[in-house]
């Protein structure tokens, strides 16, 4: 009786559902994997004939698995506290590449290492793609290229051109009163010095100061070299008149380390125009300095922003940006082909990927030191697995109990 292959084909498509269920199953620990559902359909109905009112008369041939949807919720972000990893949340996949053949794929798992040259890897040795940093700036116009986090990698020195300094001169100090204050800046090679201002009171309301470096660091005699000078006066409240902030011309000139001369000013006033040299009735002395200036820096760390941004922390106390990860999106996110290893390929049915970032272009975010878990429900799973369990039951019913019909058949015959 071809009445069999009915029953047969909810056998088989029941048999897929438990399939898919024991799939998820077993994927319940599977970082970034996303929980799949079949929807079943009917095969088409044979046309017996029409009713006295020509109704058609249609007998159904079965059913099939029409499709099998990925749910692309977000999983539950759980933090690892390793700086590679990453949890996308929201809309976007990881891009990710084949180091030998450039081949790309995208992903949702972000538990990623970092490899032997120093660039961020998925654990099946592919490469994390993004956009390039050169001097901390991104260009998210450039190609993509592997997220570089290298813990060899350094940044040059930059030469301090200000510094300031919350100083107060005792008011009430007598004349040929002195304070020093010495403050370390940094050459065009990384390179630093102590630059000491030497304050020394000369009247009511009135002192010099003076700028001096080691005379070793220039190629001077004596213990010091004076590279600026001049006169500070206050009003009767203690305020700075003159001179006017800032303080230029402080030029620090023939280095003995070869690194360029050297041209800085000094800020009076703070922010908002607020004046850190002051003349109080307090004890002389400088609270505070700071410079603009930095020596060679190493990788010490990074950390991942949410958009994406990988974050370098060097040894100088500077951030830097080393590169900004990619994320794709997909017109159909259900047309992606799944390769394993919780990679995906985009084929016709997905269209082309979108290549971009994080917090942007509807993209979701980005958390650092974290992965994204399944987002399989362990109770949802367990319910659909009883439902396709009593469907598979009650199709084996229907097939034995045809298979009593047909023996009670032949035995009619014989």
């Amino acid at each position: 009786m071809s009445a069999f292959t009915i029953p047969l084909s909810g056998l088989a498509a029941e048999s897929d559902a438990l399939n898919v269920i024991a799939n998820n199953l077993a994927n319940l620990n599977t970082d970034g994997y996303k929980d799949q559902n079949v929807s079943f359909s009917d095969i088409f109905n044979q046309l017996q004939g029409v009713s006295g009112n020509g109704d058609p008369i249609q007998v159904g041939s079965g059913v099939q698995v029409g499709a099998i949807v990925s749910n692309y919720t977000d999983g539950t972000p759980t933090s690892t506290g390793i700086d590679s990893n990453m949890a996308l949340q929201g809309n976007g996949f990881f891009a990710v590449e084949n180091a030998g053949d450039s081949q790309m794929s995208f992903t949702r798992a972000g538990n990623f290492t970092v490899n032997e040259q120093g660039q961020l890897a998925t654990a099946d040795g592919q490469l994390v793609l993004g956009y390039p940093a050169v001097d901390g700036k991104i260009s998210t116009s450039a190609a993509l290229a592997p997220i570089d986090v290298n813990q060899q990698n350094t940044i040059p020195g930059v030469a301090t051109t200000s510094f300031q300094m919350t100083t107060n001169l005792d008011a009430g100090a007598a004349t040929g009163a002195t304070l020093s204050s010495p403050i370390t800046v940094y050459d065009s090679l990384g390179n630093t010095h102590t630059l000491t201002v030497q304050y020394a009171k000369t009247g009511t309301n009135t002192w010099s100061y003076s700028l001096s470096v080691p005379s070793a660091d220039v190629g001077g005699t004596g213990a010091t070299t004076q590279v600026a000078s001049g006169t500070l006066t206050f009003d009767s409240s203690g305020n700075l008149l003159t001179p006017q902030s800032p303080v230029s011309g402080i030029k620090i000139a023939g280095l003995a380390d070869g690194a360029a001369d050297m041209n800085v000013s000094w800020d009076l006033t703070g922010s908002g125009g607020s004046a850190i040299l002051t003349q109080q009735a307090a004890t002389s002395g400088t609270a505070s300095t700071s410079q603009n200036g930095y020596g060679v820096g190493t990788l010490t760390g990074y950390s991942v922003l949410p958009d994406g941004t990988v974050q370098g922390q060097f040894s100088n106390n500077q951030t830097l940006a080393l590169g900004q990860v990619a994320v794709a999106s997909f017109a159909n996110v259900q047309g992606l082909q799944q390769l394993g290893s919780g990679n995906l390929e985009a084929t016709a049915a997905s269209g082309a990927a979108v290549i971009g970032t994080a917090e942007a272009g509807g993209n979701g975010n980005i958390i650092g030191g974290s992965v994204e878990d399944s987002n399989v429900s362990l109770s949802t799973e367990f319910s659909n697995m009883i439902v396709a369990q009593q469907g598979y039951e009650a199709n084996a019913k229907v097939l034995t109990t045809m298979d009593q019909v047909v023996q009670a058949t032949i035995q009619l015959i014989t």
